[in-house]
């Protein structure tokens, strides 16, 4: 393994409706306080839970967002890019790269066919009969009385 990591870069499009608690996410970056070096793009730094973003399960932290209602977001002061969001209405789109992680190499050696982890019902079978003697040792116990 030569130890890179490779990411594959996607976009895609995500419509939001404004809740209670705006889009329910807060943003990094901008040209005056980059976030991610020699890129003064708008990056997602948290969502926040049961918001709009979180609901919609799509957006994530990292998650670098191009443009707002179609309105591009390149070379935009953060301050900027906060009022753009607050101003973008109730029904918002956004346009977002998600960088995804591509494994490069095996973590471990796994033969062909050899389970990815335990069998459920060599979990389920103890967990059963555990249950079958607790309900018999209760039973038992409850007619001494």
């Amino acid at each position: 393994m030569n130890g890179r990591v490779v990411y594959l870069v996607a976009e895609e499009e995500i419509n939001l409706t404004r809740g209670p608690s705006g889009l329910g996410f807060n943003i990094v970056g901008g040209t005056d306080q980059q976030y991610v070096s020699n890129d003064s793009g708008i990056y997602v730094s948290r969502i926040k839970e049961n918001g709009a973003a979180a609901l919609d399960g799509r957006l994530q932290e990292g998650d670098k967002i191009l443009s707002v209602n179609g309105q591009d977001l390149k070379n935009l002061l953060h301050q900027d890019a906060v009022d753009l969001f607050r101003n973008a209405g109730y029904a918002v789109s956004l346009r977002v790269q998600h960088r995804l992680q591509v494994q490069n190499g095996p973590i471990g050696h796994r033969g062909e066919g050899d389970p990815s982890g335990i069998p459920i019902f060599m979990v389920l079978v103890p967990v059963f009969a555990l249950t079958m003697i607790a309900a018999w040792v209760f039973m038992r116990y409850r007619q001494q009385l």
